[in-house]
């Protein structure tokens, strides 16, 4: 693709939004569209706040792609007005002994394999270090120094601001009504709203949505939601800085994780497990029978959160394929279309990075990490590491 183009993307999360600035910036006539404003309320990037880790196994597929991803958030966080991404550390937990095969082991080994200063951590270490958990709960688990958590929907409200300067068209209350074709081939869309716009490619980066508008992709990727919980202690002192970073308790058995405080004084607890069948177009409410669940937990491991009331409650819609691995392709039978979506929960993280494998894969050219997220049929399925087939 060595002329420039008219490029429609559907979608403005952090698929989308960081897809426009990367392409416009390649000197493309960009157009994103979406269906209300920007960011949208209830896409999964629009949230408070987003995990940021390499801990992701043995896959060093994943921990590679972090570590240039690191690279990014600290150059947005040097060029910002202000940084987005804050790190504050990682900090994960195991109920039994740390053992081969398992999350946190195989982490601990490709981390410090790469130079990373990983801290392991006995449960008197876990009392000392981290007070606000129950240490009796926990045999072992390790600290890792590189990682944090990211201002996700600032995060998207500011790569928007960036769009808009820099000339990307942002059309918004214009959702994908269906494509204009011509045979198999995308030659534009319909909006909503009734408009007819005309394109080189369409770039289907709809999260959630992305299923519904491609039928043959049903089997390969469902839309989940994970349950969100917003705690307001009533001193929110002890569940910041290094005595409380972003965490996650034996994740891959419980599905549990969360943040420090915010400087509103919040406190986010979330699973991210098998998550509920929902239908992105409803009006989505965490059902009542996760919070005893949640109860439970907080009983046992973080105790002082327990009575401390909670001030809202999501349901964080996940696109989840059949294997844990993204989608970023050209569509192989419909020409003009390009697929980026199935973030499975854990890919707004990689955001620095993102745009720009998008880009390539949109102009045809090489990107090492490509591979990875190709046109695939389903095979067996699997999650990424930390996802837990027991949780919620």
């Amino acid at each position: 693709m060595a002329s420039k183009h008219k490029i429609l993307i559907i979608g403005g999360g952090i698929f989308g939004i960081s897809a426009a600035v990367a392409l416009n910036r390649r000197g493309h006539r960009v157009h994103l569209f979406e269906q209300g404003e920007l960011p949208y309320p209830g896409a999964s990037s629009t949230d408070i706040t987003k995990m940021v880790r390499a801990d992701y196994g043995p896959d060093e597929f994943y921990t590679n792609l972090m570590l240039e991803a690191f690279r990014g958030w600290e150059r947005w966080n040097r060029d910002w007005p202000r940084p987005l991404y804050h790190q504050t550390g990682f900090l994960l937990l195991t109920h039994q002994p740390m053992e081969p095969g398992g999350l946190e082991m195989e982490s601990m080994k490709v981390l410090k394999e790469k130079g990373l200063q990983v801290q392991r951590l006995e449960p008197e270490q876990i009392r000392k270090r981290f007070p606000q958990w129950n240490a009796e709960r926990y045999a072992d688990g390790y600290y890792n120094p590189l990682g944090g958590w990211a201002e996700s929907g600032n995060v998207v409200a500011r790569l928007a601001q960036i769009a808009r300067e820099e000339g990307v068209n942002i059309h918004e209350g214009k959702g994908l009504k269906r494509f204009l074709e011509n045979r198999n081939s995308i030659k534009g869309i319909f909006t909503t709203n009734g408009e007819v716009h005309n394109g080189d490619y369409v770039i289907l980066t709809a999260g959630a949505w992305t299923p519904a508008f491609l039928p043959e992709l049903q089997d390969r990727m469902q839309v989940k939601g994970q349950p969100v919980y917003m705690f307001r202690p009533k001193d929110p002192t002890p569940f910041r800085g290094e005595h409380f970073p972003g965490w996650a308790s034996d994740i891959s058995r419980t599905g549990w994780y969360g943040f420090p405080a915010q400087a509103d004084g919040i406190v986010k607890v979330a699973n991210h497990g098998k998550g509920l069948e929902v239908d992105p177009n409803r009006q989505n409410e965490v059902p009542e029978t996760f919070y005893p669940k949640l109860q439970e937990f907080l009983a046992g491991h973080l105790p002082s959160l327990l009575e401390a009331p909670v001030m809202g409650a999501r349901l964080c819609l996940y696109c989840d394929t059949w294997d844990g691995d993204f989608y970023i392709c050209h569509h192989p039978e419909r020409p003009g279309l390009v697929v980026a979506a199935g973030g499975s929960g854990h890919g707004f993280k990689f955001a620095p990075v993102l745009g720009n494998i998008i880009a390539d894969v949109t102009e045809g050219k090489e990107n090492p990490y490509a591979f990875r997220f190709r046109w695939r049929e389903k095979g067996a399925e699997r999650t990424e590491a930390a996802r837990s087939s027991e949780g919620l």
